[in-house]
């Protein structure tokens, strides 16, 4: 009986989690440019039936792109590159008919920002304004 029951609810389970099939994709990148040289990780999006919203990777994904270098999610540019952008391009596995694309640009200004130490943070006088009595 125990193990009925289990098969039942096993059963039930998987076929509402199959139910709910990507209806839609959608890129949501966490920065609005490339970086030479470093893994870009290229976050995609899949709407499901029910409404929800879901990350997906390359388990559920094809990534292509017209330059670069996939590992999973992530692309790499090499710093020979010239152009200025690459557009990436995102099929889901199980349906091929989804697919989108989008043309991501490179960051043109890498200023290396020098870091205080912290003997330079600590050593400074404080900024705060003392209040009058």
């Amino acid at each position: 009986m125990k193990t009925t029951i289990l098969i039942l609810f096993s059963v039930c389970s998987f076929a509402k989690i199959s139910a709910q099939k990507v209806e839609d994709i959608h890129f949501n990148l966490y920065t609005d440019s490339l970086k030479k040289s470093v893994h870009n990780y290229i976050n995609v999006e899949g709407k499901l039936s029910n409404g929800k919203v879901y990350p997906l990777d390359s388990k559920q994904i094809t990534f292509s792109s017209s330059y670069g270098k996939w590992d999973g999610s992530d692309l790499i540019i090499d710093s020979g590159y010239k152009k200025d952008s690459v557009v990436v391009t995102a099929v889901l596995k199980d349906n091929a008919s989804i697919t989108k694309s989008i043309t991501i640009y490179f960051k043109k200004n890498l200023t290396q920002e020098r870091l205080r130490t912290e003997q330079e943070i600590f050593g400074e006088p404080s900024r705060q304004k003392k209040k009058g009595k």
